[in-house]
């Protein structure tokens, strides 16, 4: 049986958690328009928002749309002020909950996780598989398609609910998930979202409990949609991949990534979280290595190359930082 949210509607909604919620989100944001234009009637605004939602009035807006390079191009849909406020009002009570739940190889968006967490994860994990390099150790590697987009709203809602008793937060949670739908209704989370790094986890989640307890997979890690098998045995993760995509597809209606698929030995260097990863060593990704140089050779700036510094300090990449360097002097 599934542990409960204690916490109710109202330890939410109330002006000591939009307060607290507006502190956070103010974080980096103090110069933006709208976010002063919000500020410059604070209370009268945060006593707004608290009446509508004490009354049952509430009800979120739409959205700006706009690219980014990521390095991948993708569209971030950011809500209004007042909107995100609540999701971090919403975030405030609801991440320390979910966080118990999930499983502790779980890594994206997860205070005191983060990539090299579970970079460093991995490299322990291929030390143990191998046999601390006694062994050949195999990598399963796999992707989903489209993940923010095709997460299905009802089964998302479904999941929650059976955690969440209290119906008043289960409609607040409603009223954010069926604000935004991608190219089908009901389907999709933004990418601008706070609540969305939440929920897609509390999404997966069902998907890690079923590799480590049906699949009993032991060396399993996952960040965001990425997620690899180790195993010193080839034919256990050839048979778990018609298992992967049969859950994936049948529970959460979400599909492997055909063309990321793979089953590499670590000796051989596996791709995951931008890094190639060996036993005792990893490297930048040629696509990276590439962008790093063109980035730098195109438009210089300090913070871009101390941003680039601390990437490289990660990894076994004295070549590349010293090209980085030489371009500065350049």
């Amino acid at each position: 049986m599934k542990i409960r949210l204690s916490h109710k509607f109202e330890d939410i909604i109330s002006i000591d958690n939009l307060l607290l919620a507006w502190k956070e989100f103010l974080k980096g944001k103090k110069n933006k328009s709208d976010v002063q234009a919000f500020q410059f009637n604070l209370m009268d605004n945060i006593l707004s928002l608290h009446d509508d939602l004490v009354n049952y009035t509430y009800h979120h807006g739409g959205y700006q749309c706009f690219k980014i390079n990521d390095p991948k191009p993708r569209i971030i849909h950011k809500a209004g002020v007042r909107d995100r406020l609540l999701h971090h009002a919403v975030y405030r009570i609801l991440y320390p909950f979910f966080d118990r739940t999930f499983i502790s190889d779980s890594f994206s968006c997860r205070i005191n996780k983060g990539t090299y967490k579970a970079l460093s994860r991995f490299k322990r994990f291929s030390h143990i598989a191998s046999k601390n390099g006694t062994k050949i150790c195999w990598v399963l590697k796999c992707d989903i398609r489209k993940f923010f987009a095709s997460i299905d709203q009802d089964i998302l809602l479904n999941i929650l609910k059976e955690y969440i008793s209290d119906e008043d937060i289960i409609n607040i949670l409603s009223g954010i998930i069926f604000s935004f739908h991608s190219t089908e209704l009901g389907k999709g989370l933004p990418l601008g979202n706070l609540t969305s790094q939440l929920f897609a986890n509390v999404y997966m989640n069902e998907f890690d409990q079923f590799a480590k307890h049906k699949l009993k997979s032991k060396y399993y890690i996952r960040y965001a949609d990425d997620f690899v098998i180790l195993s010193e045995d080839k034919n256990r993760l050839k048979e778990d991949i018609p298992a992967i995509g049969s859950y994936l597809k049948n529970k959460l209606i979400l599909t492997l990534h055909p063309n990321k698929v793979f089953i590499k030995t670590i000796y051989s260097g596996v791709d995951f979280l931008g890094w190639t990863n060996f036993l005792n060593y990893k490297t930048l990704r040629r696509v990276t290595k590439n962008r790093i140089f063109r980035n730098m050779e195109k438009d210089f700036k300090i913070e871009t190359l101390s941003s680039y510094l601390g990437l490289l300090k990660h990894g076994n990449s004295n070549k590349v930082l010293n090209k980085v360097i030489s371009l500065n002097n350049c």
